[in-house]
Parts: C-alpha cells; sequence; structure tokens
C-alpha cells in the first residue's frame, strides 16, 4: 500500500498531482472493489455502470490515466492502464471494460491536432471519449472539413460519453474514397440507439452511435493508415512519449486487463468455495480434499499465470518500444493478446467444471464472470487466428499484411 498521504497527493489547486505513481493509481482502483461488487447485479440488469460509479471512477483518476499533463492528466502508460483495468474487472467485468475503454480512447484522443486535443480535454480534464473504430460511417468533403453520417455499433461506455471518436471512410468532392479514418464528435452531436442486448458485459451499454450529417473540421480527423504507420497529426513533443506509442499495439493489449481481472475473480471463488464445499458422489468432504481438484485448480492457476506473463510481456515491449516497434514485434504483441484471451477462458472453464453446476446459479458470480469473459474475448482485436496468422507471416518471412491493427 502506498504511503503518500492526501496533501502529497493533491496540489495547491486541490488538482490530484499528475506525477502520481502506478501504485497510488493501482491501489485507489482496488479501494472500489467493494462498490462494483455491491453493485454488480444492478450493473448488469440496468445494462449500464450506475453513475455514482462512473462518478467514484472520476474521483480515483482512472479516466485520467492516459491523458496529457498538459491538461491536468497523469500521462501514464500503458502498463498503468492494464494493471487497473485488471484490478477492477477482479470486481466487475461491465465497470473494468468501460473504464479501459474510455481511458484508451482518450489516449486516442490525444493523438489528434492540437486544437482538437484542446476542444476535447482543455475545458475538462476529465474528458470521457469513446469510440468504434470500423469504418461504418462516410465522410463527405465540404468547406474546412467533413459532413460525416453513419451508424456504428458497440460503442462501449456510449451514455458516459462527452465525445466520440468513430470510423468514417473519407470522399472527396468526385465521391471517390480518398481516406480511412477516425473523426472527433461531440457526443451531443450524436444519437444512441439501444442496440446492446447480450449475454455477458451487459453493463458496459455498448450501444450504437448515429450521426446525421454532422460537420467535423479537418483538426478533428486521423488518417487510420498514418496511424498505423506511425504517424499522427499532433505537435511531437519529445517529453511526451506516450503518444508516440504503436497505434495497433495500445488499442489492441488494452482490451486483456478485464480479462485477466474476471479470471483472477474465478480462481479466488472457486478456491474459496473448495475448502468447505462437499464433493458431491465422492467420499470427499470437501472439495479440496480431491488430488482431481487440486490438479484442475493447479492448472488453471498457471494458465492465468501464462496469461498474465503474455500480457505483461507484450506491455512492456510496447511501454519501452515506443514508435520503434518494428512489424515484427507488433505482430507478436498482436498474436500475445489473442493467446493471453483464450488461456483466460481456458482456466475460467475448468474452474467451473470444478466448481460444478451451482456456477450457474443466479446468485453465484461465477456465471456473470464466465459469460462475461467469454463476450470480451470474443473482441475483434483479440480474435487469435488473426493474430496468429499475422505473427506466423512474419516469421515465415512472408510479407502480406494481415490487418492495419498491430
Amino acid at each position: 500500500m502506498t504511503t503518500t498521504s492526501d496533501s502529497e497527493r493533491e496540489g495547491t489547486s486541490g488538482v490530484p498531482s499528475t506525477d502520481r505513481p502506478r501504485t497510488d493509481l493501482v491501489e485507489r482502483a482496488r479501494a472500489l472493489q467493494p462498490l462494483l461488487r455491491a453493485h454488480a447485479e444492478r450493473t448488469e440488469a440496468d445494462r449500464v455502470v450506475p453513475r455514482e460509479i462512473v462518478d467514484e471512477l472520476t474521483a480515483a483518476g482512472v479516466f485520467r490515466l492516459l491523458t496529457p499533463r498538459r491538461y491536468g492528466g497523469y500521462e501514464t502508460d500503458l502498463r498503468t492502464l492494464t494493471e487497473v483495468s485488471e484490478v477492477l474487472g477482479e470486481a466487475d467485468g461491465s465497470t473494468a471494460w468501460t473504464a479501459m475503454i474510455i481511458s484508451v480512447t482518450n489516449w486516442l484522443a490525444s493523438l489528434f491536432p492540437d486544437k482538437a486535443q484542446e476542444e476535447v480535454f482543455g475545458a475538462d480534464p476529465d474528458a470521457r471519449v469513446t469510440g468504434v473504430a470500423a469504418p461504418t460511417g462516410v465522410g463527405c468533403a465540404v468547406p474546412g472539413g467533413f459532413t460525416v453520417s453513419g451508424k456504428w455499433s458497440y460503442n462501449s461506455g456510449a451514455p458516459h460519453a462527452t465525445w466520440a471518436a468513430v470510423g468514417a471512410l473519407l470522399k472527396d468532392d468526385t465521391g471517390a474514397v480518398v481516406d480511412q479514418a477516425l473523426v472527433l464528435v461531440p457526443a451531443s452531436e450524436l444519437v444512441i440507439e439501444d442496440t446492446w442486448h447480450t449475454a455477458g458485459m451487459k453493463g458496459t451499454a455498448s450501444n450504437t452511435l448515429i450521426a446525421r450529417d454532422v460537420f467535423v473540421p479537418e483538426h478533428r480527423v486521423l488518417s487510420v493508415p498514418a496511424a498505423a504507420q506511425g504517424t499522427y497529426p499532433r505537435t511531437f513533443r519529445a517529453d511526451e512519449p506516450l503518444y508516440s506509442s504503436v497505434f495497433g499495439s495500445m488499442l489492441l493489449l488494452c482490451l486483456t486487463g478485464p480479462l485477466l481481472g474476471l479470471g483472477r475473480a474465478a480462481l479466488d471463488t472457486v478456491t474459496e468455495a473448495a475448502r468447505h464445499k462437499p464433493l458431491s458422489f465422492t467420499v470427499h468432504g470437501r472439495q479440496a480434499e480431491s488430488v482431481g481438484v487440486q490438479t484442475q485448480i493447479a492448472e488453471a492457476a498457471l494458465a492465468l499465470r501464462t496469461a498474465r506473463l503474455h500480457v505483461y510481456d507484450a506491455v512492456d515491449l510496447v511501454d519501452h518500444g515506443s514508435s520503434s516497434l518494428d512489424y515484427a514485434a507488433r505482430t507478436q504483441v498482436r498474436a500475445q493478446a489473442g493467446l493471453a484471451a483464450q488461456q483466460v477462458l481456458a482456466a475460467i472453464t475448468t474452474l467451473l467444471n470444478v466448481h460444478g453446476a451451482g456456477a450457474f446459479a443466479d446468485a453465484n458470480p461465477l456465471q456473470r464472470i464466465w459469460r462475461d469473459a467469454n463476450v470480451a474475448a470474443r473482441h475483434a482485436g483479440l480474435v487469435p487466428a488473426v493474430g496468429l496468422e499475422a505473427y506466423g507471416k512474419t516469421l515465415l518471412g512472408i510479407e502480406e499484411p494481415v490487418t492495419l491493427m498491430v
């Protein structure tokens, strides 16, 4: 636990210090676990993270993790975001996912030109940006920018957003597609369609955003192909290495934090229950006495450890490599993220086998953990086949890109 006092954490203005250490931020997230657990059923039933939890996440600085110091953010790194979202995921998957998505999309907004950053964070250091990278919108060139229309599904945290970064194909005045981009739009200019009715991660409120002829000025446009090559339209600052981090790797690896937390929650729940839960139809009065149970729990724990080792190895590559991470390393990161997600799912499956049919009782958190993890691990950025193909091609010297998101 940190020994930093409240007076040391805050400056004379009452604004939290921007050099807050990682351990402090992680412990602040850990302190929220009882609240998240207490509201987990409500979060799922209402299909949205409650406002009071969003307020507590804001107070803990979660949404400022990757926001520039220039705007009162902490400007930490991918490891801090991953550790914080892992800790939150131990208590509730939906809340952890929502917090992670907003934090990393705030990082994404910080890659836009300085004028756009000022509009987003200048008056609101606690701005919450959400987004959908898929180019399911169209931007038509007009003087000074583009008129954008489209529908974007799976926008996690939509009800809490102040801004959104959404994907669009940009057309010139002849109607020809000239670029694939992300465009920043105030949330007030978008309509939310309630479409998120799912088996898991229900509380993420990953609904559909709709835009109809919304004007987006040129300074709120970011080219995705250029970003994938490490070219961002922001002003380069040598003292801000976070915003030179690799585009695809940042946006993919962040997805693993909540999954690691869900895996840990399943392990803790099952091991605690095994100490007193009988093993039906056997001579064992407690599951913990069974060699079979002992073996399976060990296997699950090691699978989770494998996942963590892969995730944090890749996280350190991204944090320390910054923009210098070459394509081969980026494909490895993509493959590691997908593999880690599958290891978490395998561990949770083993743990539910140990616990038995009672895991699926409505009152048992294991069924929610199982559903949340299985939905989260199917995010397009974690599909294992894509990462393995990209990495395998690199290992074999085949120069055939599979995806921009590496």
